[in-house]
């Protein structure tokens, strides 16, 4: 047992004022040899001593606020432990260009907005989230609190600049699994609305350490209207052009050991389906800690107190006052 107030564990020597200070009887006879001899009574006397000695210990120890460790505990369930390496550039404040009843809405609106609903919908993840634009922003590491997690994903809605750099992101998404242990299903889901070139070091490092930490990635490319798909395998550059952005990382994706897929959405409705499709597909056993809270004892401490108080003034009521 832990206490709150420790300090207040110094008053504890006064649960020896019942036996310190006698109450003298205030019933006054003119031969005491008259009053009969009462075991009973003198046994009830000192008992009543130990009830007041016991309240007056019981109150010390509630001030004291009194309380049991946490705990942490291992449990199996359906999840995974998993990295938002959301896009803030200024691209994704413009609407979807898509139709639909929230075609007005903003790629970043959407994003957010499904993006709680996914985690809503679970129960066992373990989330951190990491935004870029020109570089990268740590907001949260790998945690269980839904409210922290839904105002980390709410945060990223924020001002943005122009540019996209998501080799940023994605080398700051991969030290989130630094030191967490593996829960047997680890992800990344990368939303960016653009893409941006990486150079050939960090490439290799980040394909590095994906494979090490055994992170699966998944892209969802929020397209732009009339843009180039990233699935166009026709797709020819004109002569000595380089790949558009897109294309070429979709390829250097393609070559990680560890597991991708991509999507492509063009509307709210096409980004709610992709992130559906990555819910079913990271839904597996894993192991988790739960941590549970210690337990505060003052107000069961408080409900003996004030029985023991109850009960020590109805003896009192029935004390004989006079002998006749």
């Amino acid at each position: 047992m832990n206490f709150l107030h420790t300090w207040v564990l110094f008053f504890l020597p006064l649960i020896a004022v019942p036996f310190v200070f006698f109450q003298s009887s205030r019933n006054i006879y003119s031969w005491n040899d008259m009053i009969p001899t009462d075991p009973l009574s003198k046994i009830i006397g000192i008992l009543l001593k130990f009830l007041g000695s016991l309240i007056i210990a019981l109150l010390i120890i509630i001030l004291a606020e009194p309380f049991s460790d946490q705990k942490i505990v291992e449990r199996v369930g359906e999840g995974a432990q998993i990295g938002l390496v959301l896009d803030r550039s200024a691209s994704m404040d413009d609407p979807f260009s898509g139709g639909g009843d929230k075609a007005g809405e903003t790629k970043s609106a959407a994003a957010s907005r499904l993006i709680i609903d996914f985690f809503e919908a679970r129960t066992n993840d373990m989330v951190g989230v990491i935004t870029f634009s020109n570089s990268a922003m740590f907001v949260l590491p790998l945690t269980e609190n839904k409210e922290a997690i839904k105002a980390a994903v709410s945060a990223t809605a924020g001002n943005a600049l122009f540019q996209t750099n998501i080799g940023a992101g994605l080398t700051s998404s991969a030290a989130l699994f630094n030191d967490i242990a593996d829960s047997g299903s680890r992800a990344v889901i990368l939303l960016s609305d653009g893409a941006g070139r990486i150079d050939a070091n960090t490439q290799q490092k980040i394909r590095d350490w994906f494979d090490r930490f055994s992170i699966g990635l998944y892209w969802i490319v929020l397209k732009q209207e009339g843009g180039i798909s990233i699935f166009d395998e026709d797709y020819v550059p004109r002569d000595e052009d380089q790949l558009p952005p897109q294309i070429e990382l979709y390829e250097y994706f393609s070559t990680f050991r560890s597991p991708f897929k991509a999507y492509e959405a063009e509307d709210p409705k096409s980004l709610e389906t992709a992130i559906k499709d990555i819910s079913l597909k990271e839904k597996k056993p894993m192991t988790y800690s739960e941590r549970i809270p210690g337990k505060s004892y003052s107000l069961p401490l408080l409900l003996v107190t004030l029985f023991l108080s109850w009960l020590l003034l109805l003896l009192k009521f029935i004390e004989v006052k006079s002998l006749r």
